[in-house]
């Protein structure tokens, strides 16, 4: 099972951070490589423990649905979200967020395994993990300009 980590330092509050990480219009506004959008569960806020979300988005040339679950939560610190339903066999995304110096340290240790056995196994090898990879980095990257930048403000402007 691939485990992808990434280590983002981002000149913000560790709270900030956090709950961009979390919210569902985040991902569906400025996350914008895939066109994900919420389509169930939970479609906009910040999504708390025990909820899902449905998001509909094109990867890899292909219209796809995953829906996650919040399993463990504990504001600001961590909290994962987990694979119900998708194209993949399993999922699970943990998200650390650690205040340093700098501002706050987000860590991801991103967990997945492709379906169809071998098959799957090749198209990980191939370009799954590194898709992946990219797919993650490019919504750090965006997430660090937003909550840097004071954009935070035009996705968290009920929370704060």
């Amino acid at each position: 099972m691939p485990v992808i980590q990434l280590d983002t330092i981002i000149k913000a509050k560790q709270e900030i951070v956090f709950d961009l990480a979390r919210s569902i219009d985040f991902q569906s506004e400025a996350v914008t490589s895939s066109s994900e959008k919420a389509v169930a569960g939970r479609t906009s806020g910040l999504i708390r423990l025990g909820e899902t979300v449905t998001y509909s988005g094109k990867h890899l040339g292909v219209k796809q649905s995953l829906t996650t679950k919040v399993t463990e939560f504990d504001r600001p610190y961590f909290f994962v979200d987990e694979m119900v339903k998708g194209a993949f066999k399993s999922i699970r995304h943990e998200h650390y967020f650690e205040l340093t110096n700098d501002g706050t340290l987000m860590r991801d240790f991103f967990k997945f395994e492709a379906p169809l056995g071998i098959l799957g196994w090749v198209a990980n090898k191939l370009f799954l993990e590194s898709y992946m990879t990219n797919f993650l980095k490019g919504r750090n990257k965006t997430l660090k300009e937003y909550a840097e930048t004071g954009k935070w403000r035009e996705i968290l402007k009920e929370n704060y």
